[in-house]
């Protein structure tokens, strides 16, 4: 019998505070979250703009999720704590991400849900998106994982009246080349971005 990823408590506690808190801050819209999966191995992964990016997923789904987060995070006190007591994966981008990504496979094989933005740092251009890095669909195919592309638009603003995230349906890799699921990701995550801002 497989173990189950287990959420931790400091993840679960932060959720109950900080979901009504951020709900009326941000006034963010949430769409189609009925396509995040109840339970099995899930990688959910799209666009990043902002710190804040992660708490749309964590306030739409009562089951934990396990993020991906820079070293950068873990090497601090003031930090550290945080992203370690609420099951992060710190990822070493000076040293190919480290072990991150075999810590994140041991997860999914766990049916655990993992949270990753495959721009591998926040876009601060004037383009949609950054080119993908290929960590999520390589771990989608070697732990025969769903794939649940998201997109995210708007301001981080109080009451903001545009900040939108809207989830596509989860696929898997399957018989794909991985050059080929991180194009369909792509695309996936453009497409949500973009219907977003339809007016």
């Amino acid at each position: 019998m497989m173990n189950k990823n287990k959420t931790p408590l400091l993840y679960k506690v932060g959720r109950f505070l900080l979901t009504p808190i951020f709900k009326f801050y941000y006034n963010p819209k949430i769409i189609n979250k009925e396509y995040i999966p109840k339970d099995g191995r899930v990688i959910i992964a799209g666009n990043h703009k902002h710190l804040y990016d992660q708490f749309l997923t964590i306030i739409a789904t009562k089951r934990g999720i396990n993020y991906m987060a820079k070293k950068e995070y873990f090497d601090s006190w003031k930090t550290r704590w945080f992203f370690k007591g609420t099951g992060c994966i710190c990822v070493d981008r000076q040293n190919h991400g480290g072990d991150s990504k075999e810590k994140a496979m041991e997860v999914l094989n766990k049916d655990g849900a993992i949270g990753i933005f495959p721009e591998g740092t926040r876009n601060r251009t004037e383009d949609m998106l950054l080119p993908f890095k290929y960590g999520a669909v390589s771990m989608a195919k070697k732990t025969d994982s769903y794939i649940l592309p998201f997109g995210i638009t708007g301001d981080y603003k109080f009451r903001s009246k545009n900040l939108t995230i809207r989830y596509g349906k989860p696929f898997k890799v399957g018989n794909m080349t991985l050059e080929t699921a991180n194009k369909k990701l792509y695309k996936e995550v453009q497409k949500l971005m973009k219907k977003n801002m339809e007016k």
